[in-house]
């Protein structure tokens, strides 16, 4: 098997994992192919570089990737550009629609690091240490935007604030 049969092989198996993670950070269906697509090509990349060794966990170097390129994204003056043209809401096929539009917004108004940090930790069921070395940042760091963005958060849906795993 070639490393290109390889990588597509590693990149169909992880496309939900990084389309989920990437929606939950953008809050939007187009950025977040874009975002997912933008990582896969830096992964493929770095996997087919001959004389590197290999990705030693393919998955969190995927994962780490994605996160990184959307904080970078966001660092762009460009990325606060909004499209003209009103599309049309999509009806959701499960799950309290009302809910997921309201911790989108929610998600939406806090800051780039913050958003990934709650994104790794409670959505996607990171440890402490997981997310502080996806996003290179201490372990501290985690805690404490983990702390502060939960607070904003309560403070958006006051007492109701959802389980954000079941989401």
């Amino acid at each position: 098997m070639s490393r290109t049969d390889d990588f597509e092989e590693f990149a169909q198996a992880r496309l939900p994992q990084l389309y989920r993670a990437a929606w939950l950070l953008c809050g939007d269906t187009h950025l977040a192919e874009d975002l997912v697509q933008e990582a896969l090509a830096k992964v493929y990349a770095r996997w087919m570089r001959r004389l590197a060794p290999p990705i030693e966990n393919p998955a969190a170097y995927a994962q780490t990737t994605l996160v990184r390129t959307f904080i970078s994204q966001r660092r762009r003056r460009s990325s606060h550009e909004l499209p003209s043209g009103a599309l049309p809401e999509l009806a959701s096929l499960e799950g309290d629609a009302d809910l997921r539009m309201s911790l989108s917004a929610a998600l939406a108004a806090l800051p780039p690091l913050d958003r990934a940090v709650l994104v790794l930790r409670f959505l996607d069921d990171r440890s402490v240490a997981d997310t502080a070395t996806q996003l290179g940042v201490s372990e501290g760091a985690v805690r404490n935007r983990s702390m502060r963005a939960l607070s904003r958060l309560r403070d958006h849906f006051g007492a109701s604030l959802p389980d954000l795993t079941t989401l």
